[in-house]
């Protein structure tokens, strides 16, 4: 059962893989985008593990690239109490998923990104349509090649990682999937941006006496 696990968390990173073609475009779009709004946030929005996996990649823009963190949002389908604990029906309100985008304010300036593992998350694609009305720059995440979501996406990124070793549980291959992706275009967008100098974090944040020290070596080194 190990192995099997062990396999399936492989496939998950190949089927990232197979779409190196659209996450390329998507990241030189997005680049493109953040460069030619100075003001411009990046936002991710999803429900249940999708949204836990966007706020897991997103967090560590600041310390890691000293992103600015009033370029940064999070939509999350139940708000953040969701993080911690399933919120009933969540994932479901469209009525609360159109009011935070007008609340937030999305425009033209934004890249929004959507993850859904079904690809049909009503909370998440209705986020992405409402976004992209406004004309933002959207990129849909989908683990299924139907999902609605792709719809609403300037950028379609398929991650088919098809069924779960248990049966529905996107946590698994799904989750593994959706995180290598947003790994990959984030760390290739701050890269892109210039917060990273010869594979060294060179615009980190230090918030601790570990991460002081390293800030002392990196600047030694650059």
């Amino acid at each position: 059962a190990i192995s099997l696990m062990i396999l399936e968390q492989r496939n998950a990173s190949l089927e990232v893989k197979k779409t190196s073609k659209p996450i390329k475009i998507a990241i030189n779009s997005i680049h493109k985008h953040l460069l030619s709004n100075p003001k411009g946030r990046l936002i991710y929005v999803g429900a249940g593990t999708s949204a836990r996996i966007g706020v897991q990649d997103g967090v560590e823009l600041l310390p890691t690239f000293n992103w600015p963190k009033e370029r940064l949002d999070f939509i999350i389908a139940g708000g953040a109490q969701a993080l911690l604990k399933a919120i009933e029906n969540a994932e479901d309100n469209i009525e609360m998923a159109e009011k935070i985008v007008l609340e937030k304010s999305i425009c033209n300036e934004d890249v929004v990104i959507g993850l859904a593992a079904s690809g049909n998350t009503p909370f998440t694609c209705k986020v992405l349509e409402k976004a992209k009305f406004n004309n933002a720059l959207t990129v849909a995440i989908s683990n299924n090649t139907k999902g609605k979501i792709l719809a609403f996406g300037d950028h379609k990124i398929i991650l088919n990682t098809k069924e779960e070793v248990i049966a529905g549980s996107t946590r698994l291959k799904a989750a593994t999937a959706q995180k290598i992706c947003l790994n990959i275009i984030s760390s290739m967008v701050m890269i892109k941006l210039g917060r990273v100098k010869n594979g060294i974090m060179s615009h980190m944040v230090p918030t601790n006496q570990k991460l002081r020290d390293r800030k002392l070596r990196i600047d030694k080194q650059i």
